[in-house]
């Protein structure tokens, strides 16, 4: 595991004790750009990806969409369907197609990094403009820590059953923390240990997170099929759920199954917008396409295991256990050997839990921080600030005993990540048509500032997707409190496919009537390019002062054109 972290340089003395008295100890030191303007403050992780760390594979893309959805959350999301009134026959279309909806934006989003090789919080600016780019940065930032906080506080069960699988007497711990703070004494323990565990886990570089996914990709899917099988040999069949009607019908079975489907949907809303911060890493830009076939098929398949694998627990148990947490729970009462089942089971559930928390968390909001704070913040300075944040500042176990509102409205922020992915996908294969001048990204000053940094055309569109979907939102968070038409209500129901596509819509259209001709080149400008020739630059020998001079000038033409 060495050979994966990051070097770790301890700092000495004086820097420790600088760092005590002083904030301007923490400023990082300010890093030379061939794309960045001088008084524009930057760090390498904003620039585009060297070729020598552009390393992800199409086998790295299958081993990274393993990690992510084989979770517990995705084995858990039949569980919200089938309780709401479906049946695992309406669950598994669901699935499909709701994945797919998500699969789109991930692919036509994906290619911009992979293509250019920056990150989000860069790509961003290309349409909303230089500093309305910071409106949608801030959004991702904040859901990835409190996102990071709540996979968190989950996968700290799996270590109580770790622990307590080897000393059973862990269980027995006297509680001393009152019951309004929604943890026990032993919780807290388990939450720690998964928390200080996962820290250093958190600084493995992107490029190297391959490693991490092969490992997931294998622990994860033997632990739930081995559930699987294990459950269905027990019960005997695979239980009455298999056997189960609607309980809703007409247009009331309509709506709830395009809400069903916009939870699937949102689940991933997200990484429909950020899926760049991996994308950039990627040797080639074919390979992320096989996110479009693979994600809908891997979820799936998740789902369909916790659907066979609850309804035998139903048979086992007297009741349905959608957790697979609470299955390997019970193992604990077969002896030693059940107690070895119940380690290793939880152990990859553990793993699981640290793989979605770096791929879709940790990372995500890592990124989105260089660039709100890159005097004070890099990647690896970025994962310890949302692990901080999102781990202990948000309290995450509080949240998830208590505030049921909360998690709505966090599940229906899907309303605004929506018209974001729409329009970073319009701005780049419609508006634009793929090309792009990497180097003006990193200018407040250039061809992306548009209205003193804020293109209209973008908070037009965004605000036209929001809008609509704001008062359905109200009503899921308070329905006793808030009043709105049956209408609102249904639109919602379908509230991160609207957004999109009327994010799309609304974004091009703008666009064709009124062309913002300044935002247009005719050629795509790379970054790692210009990145190169300014190494060669500050080299000072004779070649690369004239690939300085063509720099310049390719630059100036694509500007004037």
């Amino acid at each position: 595991m060495s050979k994966f972290l990051p070097k770790v340089h301890l700092p000495s003395r004086e820097t420790v004790k600088a760092r005590c008295t002083t904030f301007k100890a923490w400023e990082l030191p300010k890093q030379e750009s061939a794309l960045a303007p001088d008084h524009i403050w930057t760090n390498k992780d904003m620039d585009p990806v060297p070729a020598e760390d552009q390393t992800w594979t199409l086998w790295t893309w299958m081993a990274y969409w393993a990690t992510d959805t084989i979770n517990l959350g995705t084995w858990e999301t039949a569980s919200s369907i089938i309780a709401v009134g479906l049946t695992w026959r309406d669950a598994i279309p669901i699935m499909v197609v709701g994945t797919f909806c998500v699969a789109i934006p991930m692919v036509l989003n994906g290619a911009i990094g992979a293509r250019l090789h920056i990150p989000f919080s860069v790509i961003v600016r290309s349409g909303f403009g230089y500093y309305f780019a910071y409106f949608c940065i801030i959004s991702r930032s904040i859901l990835a820590m409190f996102w990071l906080g709540i996979q968190g506080a989950n996968g700290a069960l799996a270590v109580t059953i770790m622990i307590s699988s080897i000393w059973p007497s862990y269980r027995n711990i006297p509680n001393q923390i009152p019951a309004d703070e929604g943890i026990t004494t032993m919780g807290m323990v388990s939450y720690f240990i998964f928390w200080i565990v996962q820290l250093p886990l958190l600084l493995i570089p992107p490029q190297k997170l391959k490693y991490l996914f092969m490992l997931k990709l294998v622990a994860a899917p033997v632990t739930a099929i081995a559930t699987l099988g294990w459950c269905v040999a027990k019960a005997g069949g695979g239980g009455s759920f298999l056997d189960a009607k609607p309980t809703v019908s007409g247009s009331t079975y309509a709506y709830l199954w395009l809400s069903c489907m916009s939870s699937v949907t949102g689940s991933w809303a997200t990484l429909a917008c950020n899926i760049p911060d991996f994308s950039r890493y990627a040797h080639s830009s074919r390979g992320q396409y096989i996110q479009l076939p693979f994600l809908p098929i891997i979820f799936t398949l998740c789902g369909v295991l916790g659907i066979i694998t609850t309804s035998a627990s139903k048979v086992i148990w007297g009741e349905p256990l959608w957790n697979p947490l609470d299955i390997i729970t019970h193992w604990q009462s077969y002896g030693s050997g059940g107690r070895a089942a119940a380690f290793f089971a939880a152990l990859s559930w553990y793993i699981a839990q640290v793989g979605t928390n770096i791929t879709a968390n940790s990372i995500s909001a890592a990124n989105d921080l260089t660039v709100l704070f890159p005097r004070w913040i890099n990647i690896r300075r970025g994962c310890i600030v949302a692990a901080v944040v999102g781990g202990w500042v948000i309290v995450p176990w509080k949240i998830i005993s208590s505030a049921t509102t909360f998690l709505e409205f966090m599940g229906g922020y899907a309303v605004f990540l929506a018209p974001i992915a729409g329009i970073i996908a319009a701005d780049y294969w419609l508006v634009k048509q793929r090309m792009i001048d990497v180097p003006a990204l990193y200018d407040p000053h250039g061809r992306y500032r548009y209205w003193y940094g804020i293109n209209w055309q973008a908070m037009l569109a965004f605000f036209l997707a929001v809008g609509p979907n704001l008062p359905g939102l109200a009503y899921s968070i308070n329905p006793a409190g808030t009043h709105i038409s049956q209408g609102a209500k249904n639109l919602y129901t379908f509230d991160w496919l609207y957004g999109f596509v009327t994010s799309i819509f609304v974004y091009t259209v703008l666009h064709k009537l009124l062309p913002w001709k300044e935002s247009l080149v005719p050629k795509t400008i790379f970054g790692v390019e210009a990145l190169d020739e300014g190494k060669e630059a500050r080299s000072g020998d004779e070649e690369s002062d004239l690939g300085s001079e063509f720099k310049e000038v390719d630059f100036e033409d694509a500007r004037k054109s």
